[in-house]
């Protein structure tokens, strides 16, 4: 083997020790946020009885799909540059049930104090023209290496089941048509995006309804089951709970 052999040979293992530990950042990046929605997930459902999480979905674009994205913006072909300008890399879709629950869920995230939220778009209060409905956030998140600590971008789409079935139609659509999908389609998907969108106002006031009646029918005996985290019950004392109003605040 010739010297420009073996020097080529050990710069292809380097720079593919490099890409994979590019990439795995983004799948650590993932496994941090994923662990962090789980915890808010389970958190809300012990204290209201009521999860607005319904499913969260990951993903990590491939290196195929990073390389046609930098010729696209005209990036710098290096990885410190790829990391600063592309920042959906990895990223995490959350469906919720209610309108309500997607800022919730935007909230919660936002008060994390090692997230920081970059970037924000929302496609619900603003839809895009073709009727796409979503909260966008980009967020940077830390992920702690061997070596020290790698800030990481991923974007988080919230939505609800509608516009989530609504958004996986489109996206099929126009990968059949390769872009160029008809106008009679078009108009057809602006009309169900439009329905989607009124179905998802009304399944918002029967919740809020179903939510005042639930509250109108609670009592103390109600109040005093709770739920611990193996979900069994607990009966709180009604000593201990006298005890406790009168702690100093």
């Amino acid at each position: 083997m010739s010297s420009n052999q073996v020097l080529d040979l050990k710069l292809l293992k380097k720079f593919k020790n490099e890409l994979t530990r590019f990439m795995m950042l983004y799948q650590f990046g993932i496994d941090e946020l994923n662990t962090k929605i789980d915890i808010l997930k389970q958190e809300f459902q012990y204290i209201h009885d009521y999860s607005p999480i319904e499913h969260v979905k990951s993903r990590i674009k491939s290196p195929e799909s990073i390389l046609k994205k930098v010729q696209r913006k005209n990036i710098d072909l290096s990885l410190p540059s790829i990391k600063e300008n592309i920042k959906d890399i990895a990223g995490i879709r959350i469906t919720c049930s209610f309108i309500s629950d997607i800022f919730e869920i935007s909230r919660m995230l936002e008060n994390q104090s090692d997230i920081e939220v970059v970037e924000k778009k929302d496609y619900i209060n603003h839809p895009k023209p073709n009727g796409y409905q979503s909260l966008h956030l980009i967020v940077k998140i830390p992920v702690f290496m061997s070596n020290g600590i790698e800030n990481v971008y991923v974007e988080v789409q919230i939505r609800t089941i509608g516009m989530d079935f609504w958004a996986s139609l489109e996206h099929k659509i126009y990968y059949k048509f390769d872009n160029e999908v008809p106008a009679y389609l078009s108009k057809e998907l602006k009309n169900a995006a439009d329905t989607v969108a009124m179905l998802d106002k009304k399944m918002e006031v029967l919740h809020e309804e179903i939510r005042k009646l639930d509250s109108d029918d609670d009592d103390i005996e109600n109040e005093l089951n709770l739920l611990n985290a193996s979900g069994q019950k607990l009966n709180i004392p009604r000593a201990l709970l006298e005890s406790l109003s009168h702690v100093k605040e």
